[in-house]
């Protein structure tokens, strides 16, 4: 039973530490931007249906799923509002690699990556204020914080946008140069973002010590439904094994750590939002990988690959 009132504990994140947490989103985007090119949307605009469904899991399904969730379980509102956040957000930014381990459709895995970070800018707010304002506790939350859409908006374009266009487009101009730096970019730039994050909890370790098993059950549960959200909704439109298995892990991989940022920057980093989402961007590396070496192991007949 937790007793003290999480909602009202703040994590310690001061502007210098939210600045170069920033910086370090954005470079991760640009480094994934970088295996991303034109060719990629015009794939999928021939094939269509395996995005739809992708985007129609991410941004529809999973907030409504989430929401279901909410009101079962009906956790602390700050708890809810991070859940409702991590839902709003896109796929993350790992999700690329580990469907390639599970032996899924990278290619659309990619093109889902950039579909849906275009998406997010509006997409994003969007959803956070939706199903936040539909569930009473957090509708109350977002009455006191008083957000400007159009400023989250603005930041999500700029962290995820920006970089995207710019990736993309030394993709375009110097192929193998971006091909080069890429694969060191982006291990670099992701181990410096979740060390940031690890610093931001080991900072606040006392309140993530007092909460952590509160907070774990609700994070592998909530976790654990996107990821059969995903593959479900892929199985109900009949596609092939490879697609079922990318929407899958598309879903269940959350950009937590833009979810973790806005946070920080719009909630003035809410205790038990900010403990959801940073560990979510934790478990779902593990819950991640522990799938991708499962589904690893089984291999997928050559008719799937059509």
């Amino acid at each position: 039973m937790v007793t003290i009132p999480l909602d009202k504990i703040h994590i310690d994140f001061n502007e210098q530490s939210l600045w170069v947490l920033n910086m370090a989103l954005a470079l991760v985007m640009f480094g994934i931007a970088l295996d991303i090119s034109v060719d990629d949307f015009k794939r999928l605009a021939r094939k269509p249906r395996s995005l739809f469904v992708g985007v129609l899991s991410q941004f529809v399904l999973l907030p409504a799923v989430t929401f279901i969730l909410v009101l079962l379980v009906e956790p602390l509102p700050s708890i809810a509002l991070g859940m409702f956040m991590v839902a709003a957000c896109p796929g993350g930014n790992i999700s690329n690699f580990i469907t390639h381990l599970a032996k899924g459709n990278t290619a659309l895995s990619v093109s889902l990556t950039a579909m849906a970070t275009l998406l997010a800018v509006f997409m994003t707010p969007l959803n956070l204020q939706l199903w936040g304002s539909l569930y009473g506790p957090t509708a109350s939350i977002l009455k006191e914080v008083a957000i400007a859409p159009f400023s989250m908006v603005k930041l999500v374009a700029l962290l995820l946008a920006l970089p995207l266009f710019l990736g993309m487009w030394l993709n375009h101009i110097r192929p193998k140069f971006a091909s080069k730096i890429a694969k060191v970019l982006k291990v670099l730039s992701l181990v410096f973002f979740i060390t940031l994050i690890f610093i931001a909890l080991y900072d606040n370790r006392d309140i993530f010590m007092e909460y952590v098993l509160y907070v774990f059950w609700i994070v592998v549960l909530h976790n654990l439904l996107a990821f059969v959200t995903g593959y479900s909704v892929a199985n109900f439109f009949r596609l092939s094994q490879k697609d079922k298995r990318t929407i899958g892990i598309e879903t269940g991989i959350q950009n937590s750590g833009l979810g973790l940022l806005l946070i920080f920057t719009f909630f003035d980093g809410m205790g038990g939002m900010a403990l959801l989402a940073a560990f979510w961007g934790i478990w779902h590396l593990i819950s991640g990988l522990a799938i991708a070496t499962f589904w690893g192991y089984f291999p997928i007949d050559k008719e799937e690959f059509v």
